[in-house]
């Protein structure tokens, strides 16, 4: 990722926090499972309507390295809606020449939905005007663990020496390699923490929280955060 700073009105990289989904269903007297499904129902208008407004990078926060340890009846529905989600989207998506990409400890996952996440990577790679970035199985804690491991290999190794450590050869260790920092970080559900999300990545994001749970959260409700962000006056840390 790199630090450049974005000076238009729209994000460059938006990530989103999708949250409320079981909130969600069980407001309306529904099992949590179908707040699951709405929730990824409403991805695909939101994709379209971020693309069409310009922005290049998605990246979402769709199953966390900590939600392994929710209910198993709840675990074992989330990977067989990603398995669903996994051809059906991904068929929209090469329609819409987009570019799909993982991080996260995907290993965790059924070895046929490893091999399919690999086959879309390769098959989407061609495409470079919008890229959707999911985070499965993902921590923002554990992928600078691993990036700590990969930079010690490395000076182990002799591939460089330990005052050649700075911000490049971080960047390049973590799995978001090769993609800008998010400009916007959106959360939904009322909630207003990062719970683990791309920790290295969005320290100068510039941050939106709103009430309305995932499931309800529409193409108004996106351009009214790409707004809020417009007026936003970044400063990079600078006067």
């Amino acid at each position: 990722m790199t630090t450049e700073e974005n000076t238009d009105k729209i994000p460059t990289h938006l990530a989103i926090i999708m949250d409320g989904n079981g909130r969600w269903a069980q407001e309306k007297g529904l099992p949590r499972t179908a707040g699951h499904k709405k929730g990824a129902e409403a991805l695909k208008p939101i994709l379209e309507h971020a693309q069409k407004r310009g922005i290049k990078y998605v990246t979402l926060f769709a199953f966390s390295s900590e939600n392994w340890n929710r209910p198993k009846t709840e675990v074992k529905y989330l990977v067989e809606l990603f398995r669903k989600y996994l051809n059906e989207y991904v068929k929209e998506m090469d329609k819409h020449k987009v570019s799909v990409s993982f991080v996260g400890a995907r290993e965790k996952f059924p070895a046929d939905m490893v091999e399919k996440m690999n086959e879309i990577e390769r098959e989407t790679s061609k495409y470079d005007d919008f890229h959707v970035i999911f985070a499965l199985s993902y921590g923002g804690r554990e992928d600078l663990i691993s990036a700590v491991k990969r930079i010690a290999l490395d000076i182990r190794e002799q591939k460089y020496l330990i005052s050649a450590i700075d911000e490049n050869k971080i960047n390049e260790a973590l799995s978001t390699h090769g993609v800008p920092y998010p400009d916007l970080v959106i959360r939904t559900s009322g909630e207003q923490r990062i719970s683990n999300f791309l920790l290295w990545e969005i320290a100068y994001a510039e941050l939106y929280f709103t009430p309305i749970y995932w499931p309800d959260f529409n193409e108004q409700d996106l351009d009214i955060a790409i707004e809020a962000y417009g007026r936003r006056n970044r400063r990079f840390g600078r006067v």
